[in-house]
C-alpha cells in the first residue's frame, strides 16, 4: 500500500499546550521501538480471542449481546458536545485514570467522537482515547485505543488494528497498549493530547498522539457520510451498566468522582477545540453537556485563559442516589 504523504495539520489559533508531564506507553519503557518502516501491534493472545467468545466477533463493539454503541440503554455517558455546523476534526487533552471496571463484559472509557449521519443505521463514527477493558485486553489497565464504524456499529468497524481500515504510519505508538503514567486522587495529574482531523488534501481522517506525533489515518473511502465533514463532535465517558448483580454497576468512569470535586480528585477534558472549514482550530461555542444518569456520573463545564474550554465528568457509578 502506497504510504500517504504528510498531511497539512490544523493552524492553531490557541497558547495552550501541555505542560503536564510527558505520558509514555509501558511497552517503551523497556527501551523497546520498532524497525523503521514497520508499526508496533500489540500481540493477540489466544486468551483475547478466547474472552471475545468467537473469532468472528473478536475486536468488534458488540458484546454478550451488550451492544457497544452510543445508543443502547446500557450505556451511560457524561459528555460534551456541539452541533449545527460543519466539522473537519477535533482536539483535546484528555486526563488519564485507571477506573475501576466491575463486570468482564463492562467497560469505562474516555473518548472524543466525530460522528456524522443519523442516529439510524448510518451513523459514521472515528473515535479515539483511552479504555478499561478486561473482555478486549484481560486487564485494568487505561489503554489508548481507536475505533470507527460506517453502520451503526452493526456489520463494520473495529477496535485498533483489529481488522482492516484505520492504516498505521507510526512506529513508536502501539495502538492497545497500556498508557503510563495515570492519574491519582489528590496527587499528580496526566493527561494525552488527542487530534482527530481531515487532511484537506486527500480527504483522509489523520490521528494525532501527543504533541505532534502522526499515529496513522482513516481512509475516507471507508466513510459514507464522513466523506465530507462530521456534523458532531462529542467529548468524554462512557460506561456499559450490565447490571448483572441486579443492580447497578460500581464501574466507575473517569477518576471514579463527581465533577464538582474538581482538580486532582474528578477526571477532566480541557483545551477542547474544532477544526473549520479553514483547517484551522478554533475554541468551542455553543457547548451543550448531557449526563443521562447523573446521580451516577455527570459533567460540569468550564473556561478559561489556561484551559480554554474545560469540564469535569465521571463519577462512582452505584451509590445511594444511583441505586
Amino acid at each position: 500500500m502506497k504510504m500517504q504523504e504528510v498531511p497539512e495539520r490544523p493552524k492553531r489559533n490557541d497558547s495552550f499546550e501541555s505542560n503536564t508531564a510527558e505520558i509514555f506507553q509501558l511497552w517503551t519503557n523497556g527501551g523497546e521501538s520498532c524497525p523503521e518502516g514497520s508499526v508496533p501491534i500489540r500481540r493477540t493472545t489466544e486468551k483475547d480471542v478466547l474472552r471475545a467468545n468467537s473469532v468472528r466477533r473478536f475486536g468488534k463493539k458488540i458484546r454478550r449481546g451488550v451492544r457497544r454503541d452510543t445508543m443502547s440503554s446500557d450505556h451511560e455517558h457524561a459528555v460534551a458536545f456541539v452541533n449545527g455546523d460543519q466539522y473537519y476534526g477535533a482536539k483535546a487533552s484528555i486526563n488519564v485514570w485507571a477506573p475501576r471496571v466491575t463486570d468482564q463484559y463492562e467497560f469505562s472509557l474516555s473518548q472524543l467522537w466525530v460522528i456524522s449521519g443519523s442516529f439510524g443505521n448510518d451513523l459514521n463514527t472515528i473515535e479515539a482515547g483511552w479504555q478499561v477493558s478486561p473482555e478486549l485486553y484481560g486487564d485494568n489497565y487505561p489503554r489508548f485505543f481507536t475505533y470507527w464504524t460506517t453502520d451503526a456499529y452493526q456489520a463494520t468497524g473495529c477496535y485498533n488494528l483489529l481488522c482492516s481500515g484505520f492504516v498505521q504510519i507510526n512506529n513508536k505508538i502501539a495502538i492497545g497498549a497500556a498508557i503510563s503514567p495515570r492519574s491519582s486522587y489528590n496527587n499528580r495529574q496526566f493527561d494525552i493530547g488527542i487530534m482527530i482531523w481531515k487532511d484537506p488534501k486527500h480527504g483522509h481522517w489523520w490521528l494525532e498522539f501527543g504533541s505532534g506525533l502522526l499515529v496513522g489515518y482513516w481512509p475516507s473511502f471507508l466513510f459514507t457520510h464522513l466523506q465530507s465533514h462530521a456534523s458532531m463532535i462529542q467529548f468524554g465517558g462512557e460506561i456499559v451498566n450490565s447490571r448483572s448483580m441486579g443492580y447497578h454497576t460500581s464501574t466507575q468512569m473517569g477518576s471514579g468522582h463527581f465533577a464538582d470535586e474538581g482538580f486532582g480528585k474528578a477526571s477532566y477534558f480541557r483545551n477542547l477545540q474544532v477544526v473549520d472549514w479553514d483547517n484551522s482550530l478554533i475554541p468551542m461555542s455553543n457547548l451543550h453537556l448531557l449526563a443521562d444518569h447523573p446521580n451516577c456520573y455527570d459533567i460540569r463545564a468550564g473556561k478559561n485563559n489556561a484551559w480554554g474550554n474545560y469540564f469535569y465528568y465521571g463519577g462512582p457509578g452505584r451509590n445511594s442516589r444511583c441505586p
